[in-house]
């Protein structure tokens, strides 16, 4: 069973976010990215990046409610660390 939660964050520049976020863990993980999505492979869980017109979508996949839960926190901080001039922050749902 896959467990899934996602994040929406109102921008007018998701394209940079994405690649940000996506440049960041590429150093460590499997990604792949354009303007309009991003995919970062954890070892256990999977994040997946959307673009639209109000904003980003963020969508994290994980077998486990723990392994949710902790790439939840891991996607979380290292956006916000990438978005700190925005202040931009994500609540999960």
């Amino acid at each position: 069973m896959t467990l899934t939660t996602t994040a929406f964050v109102r921008t007018d520049t998701p394209a940079r976010y994405i690649s940000r976020l996506c440049k960041h863990f590429a150093h460590k993980l499997p990604v792949s990215f354009d303007e309009q999505q991003g995919r970062i492979e954890f070892p256990l869980a999977l994040a997946l990046l959307q673009s639209n017109t109000a904003g980003l979508t963020l969508e994290v996949r994980a077998s486990t409610t723990e392994e949710l839960h902790r790439i939840q926190q891991v996607v979380a901080s290292h956006f916000e660390r990438v978005a700190w001039q925005a202040e931009l922050t994500l609540t999960w749902q």
